[in-house]
């Protein structure tokens, strides 16, 4: 059965001397009886698939609504042109999200991580990170591993669905598993790794999902950037020694609880929050939704 908590997933690390990647991978290997090769060629056939995602990004395309695709070229243009605030690295990090959600707008091939929705987050930091740095590959299937972990822990715990629990337990989530996953690459331990979720998870409670028009477009896209950087910057406190005060298991019981008292005109019907706004009824109305 796969882990209920991090503290769960912690203890079979102690137990075994075993980093928090390998007790994820042993769990994985064990709840699909596999081979423990089979279950590192499967992840490693993720991350090839999030890198071939990223390339096949086309700046010139546009979704099907004419809402989004551009917005990665954009970004782009902007940082090879002026000086972002963000600096060189963050802004090819926002690049990447935005490619990746655009991406999942105009129908190409993603890996959703967890969601769809959110599929640009985990990417814009992980490969941006690996391509800046020349991080060897097995480091990086080893965060995703950590990645996974992090989102199976909360999909057991809470939800990963914005029609369930809004864009926290999206956006949240996926902030929540790059922030780990980053954490993990620059030699944080599983202590620290849970710290960088939490505050990721914290940061991005409450959040709501209001789609214009029911697409995962507006705001969805750009909602990836927000949740990459967040994540970055997670991971930076939890790597200077800045704890969260709540364990990351209670951050996500409390996340749940959010989730269940959000109304459901806020979670993914294309009702309240932005969708409900004037302009994007108008949006609505022009593509005769």
């Amino acid at each position: 059965m796969s882990y209920q908590s991090m503290e769960e997933a912690k203890l079979r690390g102690e137990k075994e001397n075993i980093p928090f990647w390998k007790a994820i991978q042993l769990e994985d290997a064990q709840e699909r009886d596999v081979k423990i090769e089979d279950s590192w060629k499967k992840m490693k056939y993720m991350w090839q698939s999030m890198l071939d995602a990223l390339d096949a990004y086309e700046p010139d395309k546009v979704s099907r609504s004419g809402l989004v695709g551009t917005e990665g070229g954009l970004m782009d243009n902007y940082r090879e042109n002026e000086e972002p605030l963000c600096g060189d690295f963050v802004s090819k990090v926002m690049s990447n999200a935005l490619k990746m959600g655009c991406n999942n707008a105009c129908m190409k091939r993603i890996v959703a991580a967890p969601t769809a929705g959110a599929c640009g987050v985990l990417p814009a930091v992980l490969v941006t990170y690996y391509k800046e740095y020349n991080v060897p590959e097995e480091k990086m299937i080893e965060a995703m591993y950590v990645a996974a972990g992090l989102g199976q822990i909360i999909a057991n715990r809470a939800y990963l669905a914005g029609a369930s629990g809004g864009c926290q337990a999206e956006i949240g989530s996926g902030s929540g598993m790059a922030a780990g996953a980053i954490c993990y690459i620059k030699g944080g331990d599983t202590d620290q790794i849970g710290h960088a979720c939490a505050m990721a998870l914290k940061n991005l409670m409450g959040l709501v999902c209001d789609p214009v028009g029911g697409l995962v477009e507006v705001p969805c896209v750009k909602r990836n950037v927000g949740g990459a950087v967040n994540a970055l910057a997670a991971a930076d406190m939890a790597l200077a020694g800045i704890t969260s005060k709540v364990p990351v298991d209670q951050v996500i019981d409390a996340m749940k609880e959010v989730g269940d008292k959000m109304d459901v005109s806020l979670r993914e019907t294309g009702v309240g929050g932005v969708a409900g706004t004037a302009a994007a009824q108008e949006v609505v109305e022009k593509l005769g939704m």
